[in-house]
C-alpha cells in the first residue's frame, strides 16, 4: 500500500489520490505523467518520488510519516514490518500522575520482549528506538502518554498505527477483547478472564512475593501485545481492498460495511 500512497506527494490531496487510484494508478512510478503535463509541476513531483523511493531504500520510517497523516500510518505497513514494534502497558492506575507502569511488553524484529518495573523497565527507552514503527490499541490516549510521564526522555518511534481508531474505520469498535471475539482472532490461552483490574491485583501481588503473579501478569501482557499482529494484518488488508478497489472476499470474520 506504500508504494500506492500519494498523499505525501506536492499538489496531490486525498480527492485527487482517489481519483489516481481510480485512473488504475498504483505505483509511484506512474504518478508523474499521471497527474500533470506541466514541467515545472512535473519536476517538482519528480523531486518527491527520486526522495520517496530513497526513504524507502533506506527503511526511514520517520520521512513517511512527517509527510502523511497519522491516520494513514498504517499504510507503511507491511513494507517496513521487520522495524514494527507492537506495544502494551500494564499500570497501576489510569492516570499517569497518580499510577506506575509496571511491565510492558513489545513485539517487534522477530521476538518479544517483556520489561518489568524494579528490573530492567529502565531499558525500554533504549529498545524502542530501535523501531520506526509503532502499533498499538488505544496507544495514542494511554500507552504513549503515560510512558512519555514515566520516561521523559523517551523518544517514541515516528509512525504510530492506533489499532483502535484503525479498526473502528471497518466498523469494529469497544475494547480489545470484544474485537478479539468478534473476529475470533488472538490467542489468550492461559490468561482467560484477565483484565485490567485484575492485571493491578497480579502486581499487587507480586509486590506481596508471589512469583507466579508476576509471571501470568506478564503473560497477560503479551497476550495484549502479540495479538495486536492479527488485528493489524487484517485491517491493511481490508482498508487496501477497500481504497483500492481491490477487495475480495476471503475466508475469515465477515466485516461490516465502513468508510476507508
Amino acid at each position: 500500500m506504500l508504494r500506492s500512497t500519494f498523499l505525501h506527494l506536492p499538489g496531490v490531496g486525498p480527492a485527487i489520490e482517489a481519483e489516481l487510484w481510480q485512473r488504475g494508478v498504483r505505483d509511484w512510478g506512474q504518478v508523474v505523467a499521471a497527474v500533470t503535463s506541466r514541467p515545472s509541476s512535473a519536476a517538482a513531483l519528480g523531486a518527491a518520488v527520486a526522495a520517496s523511493e530513497r526513504a524507502l531504500a533506506a527503511r526511514d520510517a520517520g520521512w513517511f510519516a512527517r509527510r502523511l497523516p497519522m491516520g494513514e500510518h498504517w499504510r507503511l505497513y507491511p513494507e517496513l514490518a521487520e522495524q514494527t514494534a507492537f506495544l502494551d502497558i500494564e499500570t497501576t492506575g489510569l492516570s499517569p500522575y497518580e499510577g506506575t507502569v509496571t511491565v510492558v511488553s513489545v513485539h517487534g524484529g522477530g521476538q518479544v520482549r517483556s520489561f518489568v518495573a524494579g528490573e530492567d523497565l529502565e531499558e525500554l527507552p533504549a529498545y524502542l528506538r530501535r523501531f520506526g514503527v509503532l502499533v498499538t490499541f488505544n496507544g495514542s490516549r494511554f500507552d504513549v502518554p503515560f510512558l512519555l510521564v514515566a520516561f521523559p526522555q523517551l523518544v517514541p518511534p515516528p509512525a504510530h498505527i492506533d489499532l483502535r481508531f484503525l479498526l473502528y474505520r471497518l466498523g469494529l469498535s469497544g475494547g480489545l477483547k470484544r474485537i478479539e471475539a468478534t473476529l475470533g482472532l488472538g490467542d489468550r490461552q492461559g490468561v482467560e478472564g484477565v483484565d485490567g483490574l485484575q492485571a493491578v491485583r497480579l502486581w499487587q501481588e507480586y509486590r506481596r512475593g508471589n512469583a507466579a503473579a508476576l509471571e501470568r501478569l506478564v503473560r497477560y501482557n503479551r497476550a495484549d501485545t502479540s495479538n495486536l499482529v492479527p488485528l493489524l494484518e487484517l485491517a491493511v488488508r481490508e482498508l487496501t481492498g477497500r481504497l483500492l478497489g481491490t477487495a475480495a472476499r476471503t475466508p475469515g470474520p465477515a466485516l461490516p460495511a465502513a468508510s476507508a
